[in-house]
């Protein structure tokens, strides 16, 4: 007998790509909050079992996975609620995007993702009817299965509703992108018009690589409300109660204010910074300080990321550099509650210039004091397991190459503008789960000032931690 109320689990959470067994324990515990909420399903993001993209899937990784989905089945004779949980998955001498429906005690199921967004290692998965759980008709569309733009793409909503599917369900693992959110709906919105079924947006979120994955999970019923959405940029356990009416099913869960603009490009920073350390194993971040606006942003979203017991700031000083931009420097760090030291680099540019054939100037002297800058930053930053981060904004290029794959830059792809906006928004707002100090962490001085404006041409032109790019 169909019940009346189903309870569904978002777990909005963050896999790291080949933690297979750390992610394992993460379902785990997913589906005990979930057990705990009375939960019939728990929904787990696209492929989290890997943690990562097609390019992490080796045979390896398939195998383990492979073992660990089959446990997780193994532990749903319990009794307790079903488990719809994305992986890769090999049948037939291919390799799907796939999510494996986890019940009594076995695999119940597996849908493929049909709507691949590139050429690559996974096979476009056939068109298939909604799965059975507790005797609701659940129809899986993975990730860019909602979406219909290219010629090629199959309507995968459409072919669940004229199967019998009563709820569309979405794993997926979509990155940040500026206006994301947008988009996303829009083509929610477009496949529960179609469809006339409520669907439900389950997103990963956390840092991978380059990528940040912001979470914002959300639900729509069938005239088109938004019955829940889950905040932006955290992890989040949220279980839905879905009730069937005379006109099928719906629910009014939480609705969180949504992270957009230039708030949630400052979250994706801070996440992605986080992320890249935790999980890379460093023991924390050192960057090069300077006495400028987009050091002192850098440096408050590292914070923000780490807390100040994880960041050290240097201030590679060199006689180009100014006094105040010393001072200021400094200033920034203690306004942080961040350790600071002076490093004098007189001596690796008297190195430099000896195995010159003549005297540097100009442009050729300021590139070769940032290459001097980028390699200093680089080595403190290993000798002490730290990940080094550069403060380069996308406005600002450092000429040299050597070291560049061993940083991170945070305002890579912002522009001069975006920072000043960043900076004046830090300073009113900081994400909910920042670890440093609210309140005015910039000075207002320094924000508002020209550029160049009691600056030294190094703090113009190629700042010492300008010196490092992310490859």
């Amino acid at each position: 007998m169909a019940a009346d109320i189903f309870r569904i689990t978002l777990a909005q959470l963050d896999p790291t790509a080949g933690d297979i067994a750390g992610n394992a324990a993460k379902a785990r515990d997913a589906r005990a909050k979930a057990a705990a909420d009375g939960a019939d399903l728990v929904v787990l993001p696209e492929l989290f079992m890997a943690g990562g993209g097609p390019d992490d899937l080796t045979p390896e990784v398939q195998s383990a996975c492979r073992a660990a989905v089959e446990a997780l089945a193994g532990e749903t004779a319990d009794g307790g609620p079903a488990v719809l949980i994305g992986t890769p998955w090999a049948e037939g001498g291919k390799l799907y995007n796939a999510c494996a429906l986890l019940d009594a005690g076995r695999i119940a199921a597996t849908r493929f993702k049909t709507n691949l967004p590139r050429a690559g290692a996974f096979a476009r998965g056939p068109a298939a009817g909604p799965v059975s759980v507790r005797c609701v008709r659940i129809g899986v569309a993975i990730g860019e299965d909602i979406r219909v733009e290219e010629a090629d793409d199959d309507n995968v909503v459409e072919t669940l509703a004229e199967t019998g599917a009563e709820l569309i369900v979405v794993p997926a693992a979509a990155p940040y992108i500026r206006g994301s959110s947008d988009r996303r709906l829009s083509a929610a919105v477009a496949r529960v018009t179609e469809s006339d079924l409520p669907l439900l947006w389950l997103n990963q979120t956390g840092g991978h690589g380059d990528q940040v994955f912001d979470g914002a999970s959300f639900a729509l019923n069938a005239d088109l409300s938004i019955s829940a959405q889950l905040p932006g940029f955290v992890a989040d356990i949220t279980t839905l109660a879905w009730r069937r009416g005379d006109d099928g099913w719906e629910c009014r869960g939480p609705v969180s204010a949504p992270v957009d603009g230039d708030e949630a490009d400052y979250a994706a920073c801070v996440l992605g910074l986080r992320d890249r350390v935790a999980k890379s194993g460093f023991t924390g971040v050192l960057l090069g300080l300077s006495g400028d606006v987009a050091s002192a942003l850098t440096l408050a979203m590292a914070v923000d990321a780490l807390g100040p017991g994880k960041v050290r700031a240097v201030v590679l000083s060199g006689p180009d550099t100014a006094q105040a931009s010393r001072d200021e420097a400094t200033a920034l760090a203690a306004r942080l509650g961040v350790a600071s030291e002076m490093v004098p680099i007189a001596a690796a540019v008297a190195g430099f210039e000896q195995l010159l054939p003549g005297p540097l100037a100009g442009g050729a002297r300021h590139e070769l004091l940032a290459r001097v800058r980028a390699t200093l930053l680089i080595a403190l930053a290993s000798t002490s397991g730290a990940l080094a981060v550069a403060t380069r904004s996308r406005a600002e290029q450092w000429g040299g190459r050597e070291g560049e794959a061993d940083a991170i830059a945070p305002l890579e792809d912002v522009t001069a503008a975006q920072v000043i906006r960043l900076a004046l928004l830090r300073n009113r707002w900081k994400p909910a789960d920042a670890l440093g100090p609210a309140g005015e962490v910039i000075p207002p001085g320094l924000i508002t000032r020209p550029p160049g404006d009691g600056q030294s041409p190094v703090d113009r032109a190629g700042r010492a931690s300008s010196g490092a790019r992310e490859g």
